[in-house]
């Protein structure tokens, strides 16, 4: 398989292929053309009998498959795709798998493309999500006032479907546009109201693409970090609200620094507040919101739900550090909570983190704070690790006898550590104090 020759050939949003001369060329010329029922139909009478194999199969497949047919003498063979193969296409799939010089791509006009022509659209103004395959709750994390968001959808995201995610999250007066089968003799184009759809029984054409115009929201989410802390569905008792609350939240978002490819614990994630900003400002960064209390967990999968974070977080109801072991390792930690735990899970992370790993930790009460100085005191000692600390106290307005006082509320001190040596495994306990 290692000489076989693979083009991906796009054919354009149309029922008549919309080829290039040389798109035309290298399907005339393969030895064996691969698609979907609908695609072989719109080329099948370009090609002969012996070029038209069975249909493409399930991508973890495919690999196994073309080896087949090289060993029966196959070196060309034609892909067939939509439009743009390289967006939100098949195309990104080769190109992973396959080297570069086994590939050539022959792009046509997409759907989404299409679709923007087609109701006057400039292409750079508007978002593109793709729901294929993917939960429709992603939709969430795409919504904001007054956008315009093209939806590459399935049977999971149809348009009644879309609607009630728009109506659940306060667009009442956003409006969706089906464009149902362009390019063929059949295709139809209407636009309806997020109200009208939810009682719309029309059943769509499988092959449609949604445009979504949002309106402005009645429950609007903020739209930079350090979101207020009314915005996250807590606990609900006042005296807790166990959320990291924004001012320290912010800081700890700062510190930690989330990109892609990261792989973060939330460590006593409470109700999710510095999980969900995590993964809301970096998607690409995976995330373990990690919580035993059953409300406080069922929290964090409300609020996961209201953010649309349906990818790379991943709520693990459990105690650290037990849970841990059942975890891919992280890079970046954050502990907000440890009920009791903190100097074994300080040692037994601190153990496992990669050299430029990093810790960080927030502590109100003393007895914790003491834990995370030791900690501190001992990375020093080692020479081992980049340390940081600070302490954050805010005071916050209230009223008395009809006028404004500051009201200071407890302060919280941040602790961070980055790991810049490997240090063997030694027993902190003289450093750290008595666990007991």
């Amino acid at each position: 398989m290692q000489e076989i020759k693979i083009s991906i050939v796009g054919l354009g949003a149309t029922e008549a292929a919309q080829l290039s001369d040389s798109a035309m060329s290298v399907l005339l010329d393969a030895q064996m053309v691969l698609g979907s029922t609908r695609q072989l139909k719109v080329v099948e009478h370009l090609l002969s009998e012996a070029q038209i194999k069975p249909l493409l199969p399930k991508l973890d497949m495919l690999s196994t498959v073309l080896e087949q047919y090289y060993n029966q003498g196959v070196r060309s063979v034609v892909v067939l795709a939509s439009g743009d193969p390289l967006y939100y296409g098949i195309g990104s799939w080769f190109s992973r798998n396959f080297a570069p010089q086994r590939l050539a791509f022959y792009p046509a006009v997409s759907s989404i493309q299409e679709v923007c022509h087609r109701l006057g659209l400039s292409l750079q103004n508007v978002d593109v999500l793709s729901l294929h395959g993917r939960p429709v709750g992603k939709l969430r994390r795409s919504l904001s006032d007054n956008k315009t968001i093209i939806v590459l959808t399935d049977s999971q995201s149809t348009p009644q479907i879309l609607a009630n995610e728009l109506v659940d999250a306060g667009f009442y007066q956003a409006e969706i546009t089906v464009c149902e089968a362009l390019g063929y003799r059949y295709e139809e184009v209407a636009k309806y109201d997020v109200k009208s759809l939810l009682r719309n029984p029309k059943t769509f054409d499988p092959l449609h693409i949604s445009v979504i115009e949002t309106g402005r929201s009645v429950k609007p989410l903020p739209l930079f970090p350090g979101f207020a802390d009314h915005h996250f569905i807590t606990d609900g008792d006042k005296n807790r609200n166990m959320i990291t609350k924004a001012h320290v939240r912010l800081a700890v978002l700062s510190l930690l620094q989330a990109q892609s490819g990261d792989i973060i614990y939330d460590i006593g994630a409470g109700c999710g507040s510095v999980s969900i900003e995590l993964n809301y400002w970096c998607e690409e960064a995976k995330v373990f919101a990690i919580e035993q209390n059953e409300q406080r967990f069922s929290c964090i999968l409300q609020n996961q739900k209201k953010f649309g974070l349906v990818t790379n977080l991943h709520p693990v109801q459990g105690t650290a550090p037990g849970i841990l072991a059942k975890l891919p390792k992280p890079n970046k930690i954050f502990i907000g909570g440890s009920d009791g735990m903190l100097p074994q899970l300080l040692e037994r992370l601190w153990a496992q983190l990669e050299i430029g790993g990093q810790i960080v930790a927030t502590a109100v009460l003393e007895n914790t704070k003491h834990h995370l100085i030791g900690f501190l005191n001992a990375r020093n000692a080692r020479g081992d690790a980049k340390v940081m600390s600070q302490q954050i106290a805010v005071s916050n307005s209230d009223y008395l006898a009809g006028q404004l006082v500051y009201r200071q509320a407890l302060p919280v001190s941040v602790f961070s550590f980055i790991k810049t040596s490997a240090t063997p495994v030694v027993n902190l306990k003289p450093i750290l104090g008595d666990r007991k």
